[in-house]
């Protein structure tokens, strides 16, 4: 099962410069864009080396930032953001559980966007210093 956006033949979604299609009413345009975003998320997240899960179906990836030693994933994402430019969503807001190692990234985005948030990323140890390691 694939969890992907819904731009069929009905839908044209301008900030994707998309191919025409002979029959785009399939949904394969939808599960292609989804997969080659995905792949080129994760293919950035393993050369930067940095804890990461690995989507089944879903459109976005969980960051585990555990190697920084913060108590709180709030805390982590509003450095994150005042201090290398990316944002990213609190992991803790999706469980139910007390959660605080994960931070959650939505890769449906543009290339040029998505490139641009792996280089900022590439330097993320060197902008985010460890703070204390929770055991």
């Amino acid at each position: 099962i694939i969890r992907t956006l819904d731009i069929g033949s009905d839908k044209k979604v301008r900030w994707l410069d998309l191919p025409e299609e002979s029959n785009p009413a399939l949904g394969m345009r939808g599960i292609r864009v989804s997969l080659e975003k995905r792949e080129l998320f994760l293919r950035g997240l393993r050369d930067i080396n940095i804890a990461h899960t690995e989507p089944q179906g879903a459109y976005y990836i969980l960051l585990d930032i555990s190697e920084f030693g913060y108590e709180s994933d709030l805390e982590f994402c509003e450095d994150l953001a005042r201090l290398v430019g990316v944002g990213a969503v609190p992991g803790s807001s999706f469980f139910k559980e007390p959660e605080n190692r994960y931070i959650r990234f939505h890769f449906a985005k543009k290339n040029e966007t998505l490139n641009e948030a792996l280089n900022r990323l590439s330097d993320i140890r060197k902008k985010i210093k460890v703070r204390k390691v929770i055991v």
